[in-house]
Parts: C-alpha cells; structure tokens; sequence
C-alpha cells in the first residue's frame, strides 16, 4: 500500500508540475495572438481526446486526455492537428496566415519567452520571501568523500577542502551549493582543493556528466557534516542508549568516524549491535546500540549545517530580487546549454544523460520530498527552461520548427508550400514519437540497472 501511494504521489506531482509548465507556455502563445488580433479556436492543457471545457467567444477552453503538453489552436495555421482545410479559402484577417511575419515569429515565440520569465519570477519571488543564505566557505574545513562517489572516481580524498571551482575562489556556499550548474557543466571543469596544507588541483575526466548521471553522489554540503547528534527521537534506539543532543560520535566498533556521512555508512554496513564511542563534555564512553534492523537506523538527526557552519542571510528588494532570479535563470540555463553542447559533440552520452518523463517524474518527487514546496518551485523552474529551450529547437512540430519556416518566408519573400510544411510536419511528428519512445525505454531500462 505504501508502495502504491508513494506512485501516486509521484504522479500528482509531476502532473502539477507538468500543469504549471504548459499553461504558462500556451497562454504566452494565446496572449500573443489575440494582440494581433488572431483567433483562437480552442486552448487545451493536455492533448486529444478532450475531457471536458468551456466554450466562451470564438475559443474552447479544454482539458484534455494526454497531461504531457498542450496547444493553442489559432485559425489560419498549420499546426499539431496538421488540419489545413482553411487553405482551400482566401486568408481572412484574423488568421494567422494573413498577419505579418514579424507578427507570427512574435507569436510563435511567445511561448519559450513566458516560460523563461516563469523561471525569472520563480527564482525572483524566492529570493524576495527568503533571501539567500550563505555560509562562509572559509568555516568548512574538509570533506568525506565516499569510496564508490563519484568525487572519489575523478580524485577527491576525504579531509580535503575545496577552495575553487574553475580557479574562480569559493568565498560563500550559497542555498546549500559548492558551485552553480553553469560551472559544473563546463566542458574544462577544475577543482582545486587544499590537502594536508598543500594545493591540489583536480581535473575531472572529458566525460564527467557520464560519471554524475550513472552515481549523482557528489559533494555536497552534507559531505562536510560531522558526525554529531543534533537531535534524538523519541523511543528510538538512540534514546534508549542514552545518547543526547550535541554528543559526537568518534568511533564505531574501534573505527574512527569524524562526519556524518562516514557514521551512516558504517552503520548501514555494521552487525546486529554495535559500540558506539560517544564525546560527551570532553570525556568519552563507549555506547552499545542495535540499530533498527530493517531501516539500519539508530534514531539520531543530523545537526542543522547553517548553524553548525554559521551563516549570514543575504535580503533583497524588489529590484534586488529581479536581478537575482535572472542571475539564477541564466546560469540554469547556461548548464544546460553546456550540457546539450557535450550531448551533441559526442562528449557524453546520450544515454546516460537524456531522461523523460521516468526520470523527470521521480527527480519532481524526490526534490519535492526533500525541500518542500521550495524544491518543488526551484525544479519547476528547471523544469521550465528545459522547456522553453527545447521547444526552440528547430525540429518542425515545435515552436522552433514554426520559426525555421518563418525565417524562411521573412528570407525569401515566399511562405514553403503547403505540402513541403505538412511533410516536415509529419516527419517531426515521427521523431518526436521516436524520441519520446526511446526516452521513456531508456529511464526504465537506467532504473532497472540501478
């Protein structure tokens, strides 16, 4: 049963999620064209068959069966529906064929910039309701780096301390984060760390992305706690031990632990009762503790990094806020412009990096579950410049393929042929069908073999 409601939470999620996106990019094309004075024959969140909706004025307003998309319908165009009955008439002034181009390319864009200004006041309005904490970087001394993490595979060590990303110094780790997407993604990735007193620069394999996509465990925030209680359940086996608040574990059956991330592995790993040596006001003792047998827990919570590291809250205006959130929105989408680039040359698969609606589903839930309706809101707008980047690619079918057709006729003076745009149509129509098959296959094939 728990299994069963854990699917449908994960749904209902990414449904939400999926809602918001397509509204807000089909709204951009319907605002648009009704500026120019277009008619709009039917909005739809989802595509046929239709579910139900409400026709008011020349427009049906409608849900629809499919929840992975939507579209505009607007008189006069050549669109999903690949309906071109209307050509068989003179164009009347509210289609879209008699506008200008400037007007259309307008239009057609619309929806890949509304779903950009969603990313924008997403990250904008959290950054005005929140602020940005951050840590200063010089208060986190090292890090433990497990053996089978990714950071172990490109060199990292425990106990080092990272202190550039790209030789740009790390002064503050801000929302929890070492380095922003856009460098990490970057095709000359460094990371100079300092070990044992000296410098040491680390310069990950052309094909990092393959190593992030196969293990995500990297380094993060948590990699820095240390192994010290910050609180203890109620009738867990930790209170029962006696352990409290603030104590530290220093060692688990004779082995030496020092961060938390350390002490979760080995009592993962461990027997049936374990010691637990524990420093308590500077005098230590030895503590045995059988963990939960099926959970291999203990009971304890990890102390809370921005008091343990000190932090400092940055607050925004209004204005301040704005340009934030497009700071975060471009370097989002630089990431993954950087990605797409290693994709295309061929520096990284496809297969380990390209995920769909599996994998973009199970990353809704699993980031909702962790940050709340702040994680919830911070994937969306990820979610919403993946979006807008990927419509504008010029495959017909997507807005970038209606804007390839444009360009043309603004070029050439001349609109493509009618039979030229609905064979494109059906040809886009057939790797988009493709794509998604082999995207769908290759997250359940990917979550098999994990």
């Amino acid at each position: 049963m728990e299994v069963i409601f854990g699917i449908l939470q994960t749904i209902l999620i990414f449904v939400a999620a999926i809602f918001v996106l397509v509204l807000v990019h089909e709204l951009g094309h319907f605002l648009a064209a009704k500026l120019f004075g277009m008619r709009v024959e039917r909005f739809s969140i989802g595509f046929p068959p239709r579910l139900a909706g409400i026709k008011k004025g020349d427009t049906d307003y409608c849900i629809s069966a499919l929840p992975l998309g939507g579209y505009v319908k607007i008189s006069g165009m050549v669109d999903e529906s690949m309906d071109d009955s209307f050509t068989e008439s003179e164009p009347k002034p509210y289609e879209y064929r008699s506008k200008p181009v400037w007007q259309r390319i307008i239009v057609i864009s619309a929806g890949v910039i509304f779903n950009m200004i969603l990313a924008y006041i997403i990250f904008a309005v959290i950054t005005f309701s929140h602020g940005v904490n951050q840590i200063p970087a010089e208060n986190i001394k090292g890090m433990y780096i497990p053996e089978t993490s990714t950071a172990a595979e490109v060199g990292f060590e425990t106990g080092d301390r990272l202190v550039a990303v790209n030789d740009k110094e790390i002064e503050y780790v801000r929302r929890g984060q070492f380095f922003s997407m856009s460098e990490i993604t970057s095709q000359s990735l460094r990371f100079t760390v300092e070990r044992n007193g000296s410098l040491v620069t680390i310069t990950p394999p052309v094909d990092f992305l393959d190593h992030l996509a196969r293990n995500p465990e990297f380094i993060e925030l948590q990699n820095a706690l240390p192994s010290k209680v910050g609180a203890v359940s109620d009738g867990s086996p930790a209170e029962q031990a006696g352990l409290q608040a603030n104590d530290k574990i220093v060692a688990i059956d004779g082995q030496e632990v020092a961060f938390w991330i350390q002490m979760v592995n080995l009592i993962q790993a461990g027997g049936e009762e374990m010691v637990f040596t524990i420093e308590r006001n500077s005098e230590r003792m030895d503590v045995p503790i059988r963990p939960d047998p099926d959970r291999r827990i203990i009971g304890i919570a990890i102390v809370d990094p921005q008091e343990y590291f000190g932090y400092e809250t940055l607050q925004f205006g209004l204005s301040g806020s704005i340009r934030e959130g497009v700071n975060q929105a471009h370097d989002t989408l630089f990431g993954i412009l950087n990605g797409f680039r290693q994709l295309l040359t061929g520096t990284i698969s496809v297969r380990e990096n390209l995920g769909g609606p599996v994998a973009i589903a199970s990353v809704t839930a699993e980031v909702t579950e962790r940050g709340g309706a702040l994680g919830f809101w911070n994937f969306t707008a990820f979610l919403s410049i993946t979006l807008a980047l990927m419509n504008i690619l010029p495959i017909p079918m997507l807005d970038g393929g209606h804007l390839m057709f444009l360009m043309y006729e603004a070029i050439t003076r001349r609109e493509p042929s009618i039979r030229v745009r609905m064979a494109l149509q059906q040809i886009g129509f057939i790797l988009l069908i493709g794509l998604m098959i082999f995207v769908t296959f290759n997250d359940i094939l990917r979550h098999v073999v994990n």
